[in-house]
Formats: structure tokens, sequence, C-alpha cells
């Protein structure tokens, strides 16, 4: 490549340059952003006075005495296959990953011997706590958020005829099941 070609080559890049700086500077004047006084954005928080939408309101659920009069115990024990993984049911059975379930409902908490129960659910067992259809309600829909610290890695089942299912279905697995009717 001779000088002349260099010469060409670097003029040509400089003329680019010269180009782009140009078009840069004009396009800038054209569309000059104007800047606020105060940079940032507000946002409104809140209900509808604020513009936000209004918070939706919880949906109503009855009293889980009232849903385990008409609840359905053989529905429960298909729903209970989701917790069949880890848990038994039957009679004399020892535990899975998480206790035997037979006769829960009225019996203490943490009745199982032998089995580790998390320190939060020890407590309670201690303290002579016994499952009530209400507690096994509100644990079976959240499980951490009823017992925080407990080791039960279920999320929790949020439908509450679900809830009530199962329910009625632990309540038939029992020496002595309660009458719900």
């Amino acid at each position: 490549m001779s000088f002349s070609d260099v010469n060409k080559v670097v003029g040509a890049l400089c003329g680019a340059g010269i180009w782009a700086m140009v078009v840069g500077m004009t396009s800038n004047f054209i569309f000059a952003p104007e800047m606020p006084a105060k940079p940032g954005f507000k946002v409104a928080v809140g209900g509808e006075a604020a513009g936000g939408a209004a918070k939706a309101e919880e949906p109503k659920v009855a009293p889980i005495a009232e849903r385990l009069k008409t609840a359905d115990a053989a529905a429960g024990k298909k729903i209970f296959s989701k917790c069949a993984s880890c848990h038994s049911i039957d009679k004399g059975q020892g535990a899975k990953v998480g206790p035997n379930l037979w006769g829960v409902i009225g019996g203490p908490k943490a009745h199982m011997e032998g089995f580790k129960y998390s320190g939060a659910m020890a407590d309670r067992g201690k303290a002579g706590e016994k499952w009530t259809v209400e507690d096994l309600d509100k644990f079976v829909t959240n499980p951490k958020g009823f017992v925080p610290g407990t080791a039960m890695g279920f999320a929790g089942l949020s439908d509450a005829a679900d809830r009530a299912a199962v329910i009625a279905y632990l309540n038939s697995m029992s020496d002595t099941p309660e009458s719900f009717k």
C-alpha cells in the first residue's frame, strides 16, 4: 500500500468522524431534551383517591365447622394423595418423611413417638396443644404461616372446600371419629 492510499483511508475516516459529529450536534439542536426542575417521576400509591385501583377484598370463607357439614371424605381421600407421599395414614404404620396421621384430629400435636419434629412443632406438643379442626384448617392452608419454623415443606391447600374434604377424610381415619353433621 502506498503513502497515497494510506492518506486516502485516514482522510476518509476523519471525514466520517466529522460527519458523525455534525449529525449528532444537529439532532441535539433539533430534538433538545427539556430537563425537569426536579428529576424523577411522582408515583401515586394507595387507593382510588391516589389514582390506583382499590384493594380487592379477601373472599369470605365459611368457618371450618360449617364446611365440614357438607365435606366429602371420599373426595378428601383423593386430595390426600398429595399428602401421602410424606405421611402414612393407616393405623400402626410408621412415619415417612412426615409423621403418621392416624387419629390426628383431637390428638396431641407432635404426637408420634420417635419422630423428629421441628422445634416449633415440638414446643406446641410439649405445651399440651391438641389438633382441633380449626387449627388443622389453618395449618393445611399455610403450614409455615401457622407454625413458623415447621419442617413441613408443603405450601398448603388454598381451596377451602379441598381443605374441608381432607380434614373430613383425616377424621374418618381414627378409632373415634367426630361427628360434624
